[in-house]
Order: structure tokens, then sequence, then C-alpha cells
């Protein structure tokens, strides 16, 4: 059976609660299995270990997973227009994926959270992109086929699903917001189960 990574790095829950609701939308596909990773949190003053298990959530991430998925689903908070650095120490380590093709002609989406409603959240997606171009990905964004994009006053992207999540942090993750995360893993389930139909 084929499986969708979504991968993704959060901090305060609502990324999380994002890459679960793309992983339903996955599930909506039948013969796509999505794989819920995460990345764990680095250090800046010096080299930091910890368990090769988190103490919850989803497991770690290993180039592995990158290697056998049919798809990525990637998604990060936004730290000052641009991924998390964990996320970006994680992706920087692919180079012999990239070397071996492993994600190249497969279907990847992005998503994100930012605290405020014009803090970066599409800045965030492009910065996102750029890596998987390099890899070869075919990226898929959220269709204005999606109505939720015309009538969101939360977050929401045509470069993918976007949360609002206020300066504390803890805004819940509207409605619209849930609607685009399922759409964007359902259609890139249906893309990547297209592409391996022979």
């Amino acid at each position: 059976m084929s499986q969708i990574l979504v991968l993704y790095y959060s901090r305060h829950g609502a990324t999380a609660e994002m890459a679960q609701l793309a992983a339903r939308g996955i599930e909506k596909v039948s013969g796509i299995n999505a794989m819920l990773r995460t990345v764990p949190e680095i250090s800046t003053v010096c080299e930091a270990t910890q368990s090769s298990i988190p103490d919850k959530g989803a497991p770690y991430v290993t180039t592995d997973d990158l290697a056998t998925c049919s798809g990525l689903i990637l998604g990060s908070p936004t730290r000052f227009g641009n991924m998390a650095a964990p996320m970006k120490y994680f992706i920087d380590s692919t180079s012999a994926n990239w070397m071996a093709g492993h994600l190249a002609g497969k279907p990847a989406g992005l998503f994100t959270s930012a605290s405020s409603l014009h803090g970066g959240h599409e800045s965030t997606l492009l910065s996102m992109m750029l890596p998987l171009l390099h890899h070869g990905m075919l990226l898929v964004g959220t269709p204005y086929s999606e109505p939720e994009l015309l009538s969101t006053t939360t977050g929401g992207t045509p470069y993918g699903p976007s949360h609002l999540a206020g300066k504390e942090s803890n805004m819940p993750i509207s409605q619209d917001e849930k609607n685009l995360c399922m759409a964007l893993g359902q259609r890139v389930a249906e893309i990547a189960k297209k592409l391996n139909s022979d």
C-alpha cells in the first residue's frame, strides 16, 4: 500500500493538529495510507542529543521514510517568514535522498501556522517549496475550487493551508482551515495514486 509522508515540526500543537487533519484527508483515498513523522528540536549553542523516540506524538522521521513514500506533505510553523530551524536542519540532511532521486516525480504539499495574519504564511510556504523543487517533487497547491479560500477570515492560501494561531499561539483551528488541510491531504493522495497507476 502506498504511503504519503506527513512530516511536520510543531511547538505549540497547531502544526501537529494540521498534520493530523492532512492525514485524515489522505486516508479518504483508498489504497493510500498516511505516515505521520516529526523532527527533533535542535540547539543553537551546542549539539544536543535526544532519545530516538519522542516522549509524545509522532515518531521522528528518517531519510528512509523519504525514500519509501509515494508523496510528501511538509508542515512547519512560521519563523520570521521562513520554516522553523528543526525542519530546515532535517531537510539539509537529505543530500543522499537527492543524489538517489528518491523524491523526484512525487507530489508534495505544504502547510504552516503563524501567530499573526500577516506573519509570513505565504513566504514560509514558498521557503519550504525551494528544497522540494531541488528534489524534483511536483508541487501541489490548494486550488480555488476549494471554496474556503474565498471565504476564510483566518488562514488559508493557494500555496497550501495555513493557520492563524494568534499572539499567544492558542487560537483553535477554524473550520475553514480544517477543511483546507483535509483537502490538501486528499489531493496529494489522489495525485500520488494517479501517478502510481501504470
